[in-house]
């Protein structure tokens, strides 16, 4: 089965980059139709879906986050990584990737989650 887990620095400064990625095992993320979807869960608060990367390459980003946020792939590595410019307190949170099934916003298989502190 699909297994992903997320990596990434658990402390940042404000106005550093953070750069996070996923590792995808038990299937290739090129497989038509998934989406892979970074969602990040802030402490106390609901899950935000900031962007994700389907099998063919393309890119999808939150309103919110766009201006900051990118996400790339290494399909030889089956990883994808997500990178958020610019960080500050209120992006601390708990990210997650996880697979969608065909853009439904329904994902079958997460990551373990890793989280983030940004604090100077």
């Amino acid at each position: 089965q699909v297994q992903l887990q997320a990596s990434g620095p658990g402390l940042m400064k404000p106005s550093q980059t953070l750069s996070l990625t996923c590792t995808v095992s038990g299937g290739s993320i090129t497989t038509n139709y998934y989406y892979w979807t970074w969602i990040r869960q802030p402490p106390g608060k609901g899950l935000e879906w900031m962007g994700a990367m389907s099998y063919g390459g393309g890119t999808y980003y939150s309103p919110s986050l766009k201006s900051r946020t990118s996400i790339s792939s290494d399909t030889s590595k089956n990883q994808i990584t997500l990178q958020l410019i610019s960080v500050t307190p209120e992006d601390t949170a708990v990210y997650y990737c996880a697979k969608d099934q065909g853009s439904t916003n329904e994902y079958d298989y997460w990551g373990q989650g890793t989280q983030v502190t940004v604090s100077s």
